[in-house]
């Protein structure tokens, strides 16, 4: 069992939720954050000092955590009337 799996068991907290997982899409992102948000206002709630963990988690997340897009550009064409 390595510390992040003991953290998990320990404080109920998974914190690929909270920190990001290189290599998500936005869509995953949104998803994610959507979720970490929401268990953030109930550990306020029930657990202030397990929520000042989780915000810190969030603020220490890598940015970008999704890979860079790549940009295909397709030639153009201009024609111009004779």
């Amino acid at each position: 069992m390595n510390s992040e799996e003991f953290a998990e068991l320990a404080l109920g907290v998974d914190e690929d939720l909270f920190v990001g997982v290189p290599g998500e899409s936005v869509l995953e992102y949104r998803a994610r954050m959507d979720v970490a948000l929401a268990v953030l206002a109930d550990l306020r709630r029930e657990d202030p000092d397990l929520a000042e963990y989780a915000e810190r988690l969030l603020s220490i997340a890598p940015v970008p955590l999704r890979r860079p897009a790549v940009v295909r550009r397709m030639a153009s064409v201009e024609r111009m009337a004779a």
